[in-house]
């Protein structure tokens, strides 16, 4: 087991790495650092001695191990744009995007797994068609226009929802959170569904796809014949199996939802780490360009390790293939 680990452990490091090496050479072509630091007043003389203090002078193998190394310490230099270090930025919008990311995989769990469910056991009935049509167009539909329509119907038709911002929010110690006032609370409603809406219908698909697939083993049909209800079955041995995969798929989601997050903060003017990113583009702001891609790396690789090691634990046969293929 601690073998599987550290080989998980050492892939995991090679893909930081990689991620690292594309972030440096990626953001090194954008554009010039010294002219997005410096005026057009500043001296060639004044470029030149700050171009040697940001070490730009120095070999590119020296400059890629001073960037990694610094980004091992989340140091990530100072923004051109707000003049500040990187890191403090990121931790400040950091809150915001998660709480986001927590709330709509909430949401999506909680109208996906039951919808899943449902169109499962009643596979024929009105009700089950209309929740398939329905996530055929919450796929369909891109991310963008879903929060556009939801801006139109409930803050502009109803006025019943904000249409942008956090609403108020409360530090306890570095953390600021919208949860704890109302205003927080109802800006955050619009955000977590449109954020959310696609992963529910991957759920809910998942779910049917699942709970088909165990209705129709053996020991199910075994279970009937022990004279079983169907409420014992289903939900008791059917839905318990069902979970398995789709609990492990909706971790791997929540990254994708922290990473993919920029679109729905940028409709929603939402103050978190994608919309920070949007406005570093714009700006060309390689510091926070490349945090962003690292952390964001950073958290998918920390997931997928988390999945890895939970999959050891439950299936010893994983070791038993890494082993062998190794």
């Amino acid at each position: 087991m601690l073998a599987f680990i550290i080989r998980r452990l050492l892939q995991a490091i090679v893909v930081m790495l990689t991620v690292a090496l594309i972030a440096f050479t990626l953001f090194r072509f954008v554009g010039d650092p010294v002219n997005m630091m410096v005026g057009i007043e500043t001296t060639a003389e004044e470029r030149a001695q700050l171009r040697q203090d940001l070490g730009l002078n120095d070999a590119i193998p020296v400059q890629f191990a001073r960037f990694v190394a610094n980004a091992a310490r989340l140091n990530f230099g100072n923004s051109y744009q707000f003049k500040t270090p990187v890191i403090d930025l990121i931790a400040d919008r950091f809150p915001a995007t998660l709480e986001l990311a927590i709330a709509s995989a909430i949401f999506s769990l909680l109208i996906g797994i039951p919808m899943g469910v449902y169109t499962a056991l009643h596979r024929r009935s009105w009700l089950s068609n209309i929740f398939l049509a329905a996530s055929l167009v919450g796929i369909s539909l891109p991310t963008f226009l879903i929060g556009i329509l939801l801006i139109f119907l409930f803050p502009v038709t109803l006025g019943v929802l904000p249409s942008f911002g956090r609403g108020d929010v409360v530090r306890i110690g570095f953390w600021t959170t919208g949860l704890l006032t109302a205003s927080g609370l109802k800006a955050l409603i619009l955000p977590a569904i449109t954020l959310g809406l696609f992963q529910m219908t991957l759920i809910m698909r998942l779910v049917r796809g699942e709970m088909l697939e165990v209705l129709r083993t053996d020991y199910i049909k075994f279970a009937r014949a022990r004279g079983l209800t169907d409420r014992a079955v289903n939900f008791g041995h059917a839905l318990k199996n069902t979970l398995v995969p789709v609990m492990t798929i909706a971790g791997l989601q929540l990254g994708s939802i922290i990473a993919f997050a920029l679109i729905t903060e940028s409709v929603f003017q939402w103050p978190g780490m994608g919309l920070l990113f949007l406005k570093a583009v714009q700006n060309v702001d390689i510091p926070i360009m490349s945090a962003y891609l690292l952390l964001v790396a950073f958290i998918f690789v920390t997931i997928n390790l988390i999945v890895d090691i939970l999959y050891a634990v439950v299936d010893p046969r994983i070791r038993i293939d890494a082993r062998a293929t190794a």
